[in-house]
């Protein structure tokens, strides 16, 4: 009695599979495009990565950290995070895990920052899009690179693709957020001077909600450098290979030495955005 009734059953596991060879099959011209472009995006940031000399990233990386902290000791803690990268053998690596999640922040900033005004705008959008953005972000990581796989092969523009999704919420939330919260009576008094709607949203909107928008930007970037550790499930190479390798030969240190670099890495990006984000903060305090 306790038991669900076998009797009742209905899925839809069947009928998603399906849609999914359908399009695999119909749309692989569109799919080979997306393959071409991402692949040429992620080349271009490998080779411009690797062309910068590798004592030349950590000075741009202390300086980096200066202009976010404007302290000294913090900008070369986080310049030498990425030597000690370099002494444990990974620059080849990391410099493959930055390529990823530069071309899927890349990415998730131009579909969700457009898409998070819309949603400002728009209140069907709004409440439309809030029960999607729900669902992708208590969605398992795991479940991204399964579609991901199934139409874009193995390799790394199925993982940008999967860490794109994944990390794609926080800022077209925050950017929701940060414009509604603006001060009406600013924009009133902007649209009283005669500005139209849309000068109102790029010269007032906007401006006032950069702050709490370059935070939805910080949740998007670290987002994604932990997605991309799971990525290197689909055979994206990077430091998530590393772990994974670890894990299946219970290579306890070579795990350590993976993980603390993935660390580093999201310490220092952290750091910096988050050091952008208050100067975004103070200049519009200053202009307000």
């Amino acid at each position: 009695m306790g038991g669900f009734p076998d009797s009742l059953s209905f899925g839809i596991a069947d009928a998603i599979d399906a849609a999914v060879d359908y399009l695999a099959n119909n749309l692989s011209w569109l799919f080979d495009a997306i393959v071409t472009g991402l692949s040429a995006m992620l080349n271009a940031a490998e080779w411009v990565l690797f062309f910068i000399p590798w004592w030349a990233i950590l000075l741009l990386i202390a300086i980096g950290g200066y202009l976010a902290t404007k302290k000294i000791v913090p900008s070369i803690i986080y310049g030498a995070m990425f030597f000690v990268i370099g002494l444990f053998g990974y620059w080849e690596l990391m410099v493959y895990t930055l390529s990823i999640v530069l071309v899927a922040v890349l990415l998730s900033l131009l579909v969700g920052l457009p898409y998070g005004v819309l949603m400002s705008e728009n209140e069907r959008v709004r409440k439309a899009s809030t029960m999607v953005l729900d669902a992708m972000q208590t969605m398992p990581s795991w479940v991204y690179l399964i579609p991901a796989v199934s139409f874009f092969g193995m390799g790394r523009v199925p993982a940008v693709l999967a860490t794109m999704i994944y990390a794609l919420p926080p800022v077209v939330r925050l950017t929701c957020h940060a414009i509604l919260e603006v001060d009406r009576e600013t924009v009133e008094a902007a649209q009283a001077f005669g500005s139209t709607k849309f000068q109102a949203l790029f010269q007032v909107k906007i401006p006032q909600a950069a702050a709490t928008i370059m935070a939805g930007i910080n949740q998007t970037t670290m987002m994604a450098v932990a997605m991309v550790v799971t990525a290197s499930m689909i055979g994206a190479r990077s430091l998530g290979t590393e772990v994974l390798l670890a894990i299946n030969r219970l290579e306890v240190g070579r795990g350590f030495e993976a993980g603390i670099s993935i660390v580093f890495i999201a310490i220092v990006i952290d750091r910096i955005s988050q050091g952008a984000a208050k100067s975004f903060q103070r200049r519009s305090g200053k202009e307000g």
